[in-house]
Parts: structure tokens; C-alpha cells; sequence
């Protein structure tokens, strides 16, 4: 990672401050709730679409920065990098999450852990625990964050469950969970591990709109209080049948290669999303996904300005923004509806700047007493 990162950011005002925000996943969400959102990015293809995007664009080390550095703040949002999680089950992901767990004990009994921090083998290991250092930063300072809101991989649940127990030591209430991401309308089936913490407040997470995806269930059925989950033909509207052919789960084996059709989610959107073969009913090749199929099946707007270099692995490192909507409205006491989520998602992207947000969100005094 660069280390030559380092610029002061300008004091300013900003309800919402977002580690790790890469290409702008919660910050869409925020930017839809009519949030002032600062985030913080090192990677330099993902600042170049947060440019295009209107988004603040300065590579940052969040490392070198701190909640002094955004005043004013008083929601800590962010998705930490997780590679060396997603393997929790082998014994290298053993040992990192073990190794963090440890770090987050530490640091909650006011422990310094930042020279362990830097002798880590893997220094991405020690990224996951930004976001507690803030949190914890901000409460020595005397202004801590109203709301703090955490999404990663399942496999970090057991680390966002031991920082809700150090959160919890510091008044705050706290909620974690894997939601389904098509249980919130988001056409693919992708699972996140989600945090949500409140100061002196009980939080709740968000409620489901649609019904969860089941292989060979059709999607009329299930809980007829909830919605069908939605599918990629129609989010993406080619006006044809088609099957998306895809590696994903298959460890690159071409004979488990997975298969989805247009009238089911999406599997889960990764950077190889530009490989995955396309073709129609009658098994005739069609073109692939643009960044901006991709991005929808995300559900960023499809005009989303996607833009540097590795395209794909921004659109599949991002959280869906929908998803992020449902949980950020959760957090600050409200739920989403399915409309107002749609209603946002097919509003041009270069329009929502100069739109109302999300009307149920606009009187949050409440949260700021």
C-alpha cells in the first residue's frame, strides 16, 4: 500500500465519514439520504471514478488520519479490505482472524497494538481495525459517533461481533448480523456481515422486502408478505432470455462453471464479472456485461461514471448500494421501502445531486442531541 498518501483534509462539514469507501458504495446510499459524506481511498482507479462520481477523490491512507480530521462527523461508516479473511476456513484466514480478535481485546483495554500492527506478515491483516481505532478516538476526544455502521465478507462476523463487545463498553448498543442481499432487493445473491452500532440507543437491523433465493423455488413462492426477488432480466432489460456463465465458487474448474438465467439473481458480482460468458435461448453468444450492467446488478444507477483502471474489481469490491441504503436507514431508525429504493436506482446518476433525497430521512435531529 502507498505510504506517501498522506494530505490534511480541509475541515469541513460532513455528517458521515467512510473508510475504505473505494468507488463509492455507501456513499451512494448516503448521497441518496441526503448525507454529506467524506470518504476515505487509497486506491487510485477507485478515486478516479469517485471523481467522475462528484465524490471527494484524494488518495488517503486511513492509517495516517483520524476522526480530528473530519469534524464535525457523527456518522463512522466503511468496509475494510478482507482478503486475507476470506479464507477464514484454511489456516492462514485462522490465523489472521485469531490474530485480530486478539488485537480487538487489546484495544479495548486501552492497549497500544500498533507496533504488532506493523510487524503483521500480511499488513492488510490490520486494515480491519480502522474503523475500532476511530471509534475509540473519537470517545477519548469527547465527541464520539452517534451511529457506526460496518459491512464485510460473513467470515469477519466473529470480529465485528468482538468489537461490538469493546463498543459496548463505551456506551454504545450494538447489532450484528449476515444479511442476504437479495432479500433487499438487489438482483444477485451475495451475503455481508453488517454491523450497526448506536450510542445509548438500541439499533435494529434492517427488514427485509423480498423473499430469500432459493435454487429450483420458483419465485412466486414463500412468504407472500414479502416481494419475489428480483431478477437480472429485469434490471437489466436486454429484451432477450439470456444465461450468464460464470466461475464463480468454482476454483477456475471449467466443469463447475455456474450457471444463472435472467429470470434469477445474479451470483455474486466479483472482479471476474467481465469474463463471464452470456448467451441466449438458443445458446448463441451475446455481448458481456458492460461496466455499466455490472454496476446495476450491484445496483449503483446504470449511468454510474465508472472510470481508471480495473474496472471490474471496483464494481466487485463495492457493497451494493441498496443494500447499504437499507442498512444506513436502519441505523438511523428508519426502514426503506422497496419503492423509494427503486425509485432512487433508476434515477440518472448525474441528476441525484440536484434531487431530494429520501423524504422519511430528512428530520434527524434526534439522532444529534
Amino acid at each position: 500500500m502507498p505510504t506517501d498518501q498522506r494530505e490534511p483534509t480541509v475541515p469541513r462539514r460532513a455528517d458521515m465519514v467512510d473508510l475504505f469507501a473505494g468507488p463509492g458504495g455507501l456513499d451512494v446510499a448516503a448521497r441518496w439520504l441526503g448525507l454529506d459524506v467524506y470518504g476515505f481511498e487509497w486506491d487510485r482507479n477507485a478515486c478516479a471514478t469517485r471523481g467522475a462520481a462528484g465524490l471527494n477523490d484524494h488518495p488517503h491512507d486511513v492509517r495516517h488520519f483520524g476522526p480530528k480530521d473530519v469534524p464535525g462527523a457523527w456518522i463512522l461508516a466503511g468496509g475494510p479490505p478482507c482478503q486475507t479473511f476470506t479464507v477464514a476456513g484454511s489456516g492462514a484466514g485462522r490465523k489472521a482472524l485469531d490474530e485480530v480478535l486478539g488485537f480487538v481485546d487489546r484495544m479495548g483495554a486501552n492497549g497500544n497494538v500498533s507496533e504488532d500492527l506493523a510487524g503483521l506478515e500480511d499488513e492488510r491483516t490490520g486494515l480491519v481495525l480502522e474503523p475500532l481505532r476511530w471509534a475509540l478516538e473519537a470517545n477519548d476526544r469527547g465527541v464520539p459517533y452517534k451511529v457506526i455502521v460496518l459491512e464485510q465478507v460473513p467470515a469477519v462476523l466473529p470480529i465485528w461481533e468482538r468489537m461490538g463487545a469493546v463498543l459496548e463498553g463505551i456506551d454504545y448498543q450494538v447489532t450484528a448480523e449476515v444479511l442476504r442481499t437479495e432479500q433487499f432487493g438487489v438482483p444477485q445473491t451475495r451475503r455481508r456481515a453488517i454491523l450497526i452500532a448506536r450510542l445509548r440507543s438500541e439499533p435494529e437491523l434492517p427488514t427485509p422486502t423480498h423473499r430469500p433465493y432459493r435454487k429450483g423455488v420458483d419465485r412466486a413462492h414463500g412468504n407472500a408478505q414479502l416481494l419475489p426477488w428480483e431478477t437480472m432480466g429485469a434490471a437489466l432489460n436486454r429484451g432477450y432470455d439470456f444465461q450468464v456463465i460464470s466461475n464463480y465458487g468454482t476454483g477456475g474448474d471449467p466443469k463447475l462453471r455456474g450457471r444463472r438465467n435472467s429470470r434469477q439473481p445474479s451470483a455474486t458480482i466479483t472482479g471476474k464479472v467481465s469474463r463471464n460468458q452470456i448467451i441466449d435461448s438458443t445458446g448463441f453468444p451475446r455481448p458481456r456485461f458492460s461496466p455499466g450492467e455490472a454496476g446495476r446488478l450491484q445496483t449503483f444507477p446504470l449511468d454510474y461514471p465508472w472510470s481508471g483502471g480495473d474496472i471490474a474489481q471496483q464494481i466487485g469490491n463495492a457493497i451494493p448500494p441498496v443494500l447499504a441504503l437499507h442498512v444506513l436507514s436502519a441505523a438511523l431508525g428508519s426502514q426503506v421501502s422497496h419503492e423509494d429504493a427503486t425509485k432512487v436506482v433508476d434515477r440518472p446518476w448525474r441528476d441525484t445531486r440536484d434531487s431530494a433525497p429520501l423524504n422519511h430521512l430528512q428530520d434527524m435531529s434526534h439522532l444529534l442531541t
